[in-house]
Order: C-alpha cells, then sequence, then structure tokens
C-alpha cells in the first residue's frame, strides 16, 4: 500500500486526484503500479485501478489478473470496481472508503455481487487516514 500511496502523489503533483494502484503477485512481485492519470491523458477512464490492469494484462499476456492482489488507495468507482471484477482478480486492498462513488461496500458492492460470475475478496482500512489525508488536502487545495 505505501507503493500505492506513491503512485497517488504522483498523480497529485500531476494535477490528477491522488489515487494510486500497485498490484502484487502472489509471489510477491510488483507487475503494475499507475496513478490516476485523467488530466493528463485527457482520457475519462485513465483511472489508477484501469492503468494497473492494463499494465498487468500486458506483462502477464492475458487479461485475466489471477494468483495477486491490487492495492488502491481510495475505494474504486463502479467502473474500476467492473473491471476488477471482470479481470478476475482474486483480492483487492482499499485505503480509503469513497463515500460518494465507492462500489466495493460504501455505496455499492459490485465486487462481491453475487449476481456476477466472480467475487473480489476485499481488505480495507490499509493505511486509510494516510490514503484519505492526500485526496482531501488536495480537493482542499483545488477549492
Amino acid at each position: 500500500m505505501r507503493e500505492a500511496l506513491e503512485q497517488a502523489k504522483l498523480a497529485g503533483a500531476r494535477g490528477d486526484i491522488p489515487i494510486g494502484a500497485v498490484i502484487v503477485t502472489d509471489q510477491g512481485q510488483v507487475i503494475a503500479r499507475a496513478g490516476n492519470s485523467r488530466e493528463q491523458r485527457k482520457d475519462p477512464t485513465a483511472h489508477a485501478e484501469i492503468l494497473a490492469l492494463r499494465e498487468a494484462g500486458l506483462k502477464l499476456n492475458d487479461w485475466r489478473i489471477l494468483n495477486s492482489t491490487m492495492y488502491v488507495t481510495l475505494e474504486p468507482c463502479p467502473m474500476c470496481a467492473g473491471a476488477i471484477t471482470m479481470s478476475r482478480m482474486p483480492r483487492l486492498v482499499i485505503g480509503a472508503w469513497n463515500e460518494e462513488y465507492g462500489a466495493v461496500g460504501s455505496r455499492w458492492d459490485l465486487v462481491r455481487d453475487r449476481r456476477m460470475n466472480h467475487q473480489v475478496e476485499v481488505i480495507p482500512g490499509v493505511l486509510e487516514d494516510e490514503s484519505a489525508q492526500l485526496v482531501k488536502e488536495f480537493l482542499r487545495q483545488k477549492r
């Protein structure tokens, strides 16, 4: 999660909401890392989670991101939660909850919805204060 926080800080320095994601194999190898890049790329889908999933897929040469864990600093939105589920990611570790757009338990719970063909194990609250503070400070400065 500390590496995801570093990615979030880099995103914030680029003018994007500071959210970072890192994907680690069950053997401890980092296979993807990304921070939000919507502003830089002018791409509404350039969320940290989506970018990390794309990188992991290329590295694994497969759209299925099995035997791995994603660490993300803020609870994923519906788009990202859907992508995480569809990638067959087994585990998701989140920092802070996203009460406005969260789709991993706060507002919706797409990743554990039994109607989906895959459910994701969720481990919340890892470095929660640091993750939440990054977003709060960024938004305070923007307003």
